[in-house]
């Protein structure tokens, strides 16, 4: 680790630990360590054979269960398949600390909660509950892993027989107003947001990080690929998140 990055983690470490209000932003590269890719990366076995922004609408739900689910299917398989890393347990002991206040992701897995974290809002939804669009149902989606895992048939609402939906904010929807309300009372709070594995790209997820820095908020990015607030954060570390976050955590007791 070079000197400049060593430096940075100290002012890192030192702005989370001064910090009264601090809150995380999470999205997909806090679980590509994991072994859950981000789709918007290219190479990604998981989506060669779809266009995300396609398959993941609420159209292509709606019109075609069958294609909805191939592109789905392979995603659950993977998230059933994976377990939290040390970023995620780095925030789960800076929630248990008192120091964080609420962890903001952009994230389906549900791995945040997995690794002890208990104020999550997940803007986009979770792929551990299912709803029957027919009958308004709820279900855990775990009744039908071995269905997923094992067959091509479509998981079916045991009520009325429709196909179900997993309960992820999909393209043409709207995010949980509650949740985004909540994540929105946060983001004006905060005076430290830790903004961990998003390129700050998908809206309004990203308009978050913004409130915060008209808050007066510090913001720390702790990402690989430039985004478009690097210019005002406090520090950057272009890093492995798994790496960065456990060094920050530590320093900050």
């Amino acid at each position: 680790m070079d000197a400049e990055l060593r430096d940075s983690l100290i002012r890192a470490s030192e702005i989370v630990q001064n910090a009264q209000y601090l809150v995380a932003f999470t999205g997909a590269g806090i679980s590509t360590p994991s072994g859950i890719p981000d789709f918007r990366s290219a190479g990604s076995g998981l989506w060669e054979r779809f266009d995300p922004m396609d398959v993941a609408s609420l159209t292509t739900f709606r019109r075609n269960h069958t294609r909805f689910w191939e592109w789905k299917r392979p995603l659950l398989r993977q998230i059933w398949r994976s377990e939290p890393n040390a970023a995620h347990y780095a925030l789960a002991e800076l929630e248990a600390e008192g120091q964080l206040k609420a962890v903001i992701t952009q994230n389906i897995d549900g791995l945040h909660q997995a690794a002890g974290s208990t104020s999550v809002l997940e803007l986009h939804g979770t792929v551990h509950s299912m709803t029957c669009p027919a009958c308004d149902k709820k279900v855990n989606t775990t009744l039908y892993r071995k269905l997923i895992e094992e067959t091509e048939e479509l998981p079916r609402c045991s009520d009325c027989n429709a196909p179900l939906k997993p309960d992820v904010v999909l393209f043409e929807e709207n995010l949980p107003e509650k949740t985004w309300f909540v994540a929105q009372q946060h983001s004006h709070r905060a005076d430290v947001m830790l903004i961990i594995g998003s390129g700050l790209e998908v809206w309004p997820a990203n308009s978050l990080p913004e409130m915060a820095l008209k808050h007066g908020a510090k913001l720390i990015i702790v990402n690989y690929s430039p985004t478009a607030l690097d210019r005002r954060a406090a520090v950057l570390l272009p890093m492995n998140v798994a790496e960065a976050l456990p060094l920050i955590a530590h320093a900050a007791h």
